[in-house]
């Protein structure tokens, strides 16, 4: 899949020199101009990784990555005008996974994006996942729900598998209709409907079934 880039940063010109690099690098780059914004777009689709500007001008960039380190592990890439070694040392250890002082070359950011999310993934997706009652057996490609196994099509149990790896992440219809269908003539539509019949091949069974829930304007998530 492409990465989910959140790109938090003030200057328009620099703002739309990287979104449109990352963007031919192969990146989806969603462009926040303060942290207000930043913080919704962080929920919007699953980001993978931010590039943070800490000079915002609607609060504290370290701020936002203080309360970020508190409650998750999203990768964070701070760029910043400021490249005096105090600055770079404070920078990583307030949590950044990488510190880059600008101007800086396009090239260099791709590559320690890259870098970094490499080293963000797990060695190795276990092959069987486990939450709540649900367990997916992703080498067999089948599901069962406390040893039930729901009557599912290919393309249900496809939906059901990336949230399955990531419980509580939302997936934005998008990431969705590119991982499973692989297709730009789908429309989002598509995803609707398969998710309203993979809920109802989750109800009736004898035990309860994790919940997929939709998260308005975002996408959907599955809750245990």
């Amino acid at each position: 899949m492409r990465p989910h880039l959140a790109l938090i940063e003030d200057d328009p010109d620099f703002a739309l020199m990287c979104r449109s690099y990352l963007e031919r690098a192969g990146c989806t780059v969603a462009w926040a101009i303060d942290t207000r914004a930043g913080k919704a777009g962080m929920y919007d689709g699953g980001i993978d990784l931010i590039v943070l500007d800490p000079g915002l001008p609607d609060g504290s960039g370290p701020e936002l990555l203080r309360s970020l380190r508190s409650s998750n592990r999203l990768p964070v890439i701070v760029v910043s005008g400021r490249g005096e070694e105090a600055d770079r040392v404070a920078g990583l250890e307030i949590g950044a996974d990488d510190y880059l002082v600008r101007p800086l070359s396009q090239r260099e950011l791709v590559a320690r994006i890259r870098a970094v999310l490499r080293r963000s993934q797990p060695a190795e997706a276990p092959a069987v996942l486990e939450v709540g009652a649900l367990r997916v057996d992703t080498a067999a490609r089948r599901a069962d729900i406390a040893g039930v196994p729901p009557a599912l099509r290919p393309k249900e149990y496809a939906l059901l598998e990336p949230p399955a790896h990531s419980p509580g992440r939302v997936f934005s219809a998008a990431q969705l209709l590119e991982q499973i269908w692989a297709a730009s003539w789908q429309q989002p539509a598509t995803v609707v409907e398969h998710v309203y019949r993979l809920r109802g091949r989750l109800t009736g069974l004898p035990t309860p079934a994790p919940r997929i829930t939709t998260v308005r304007g975002f996408g959907y998530r599955l809750d245990p």
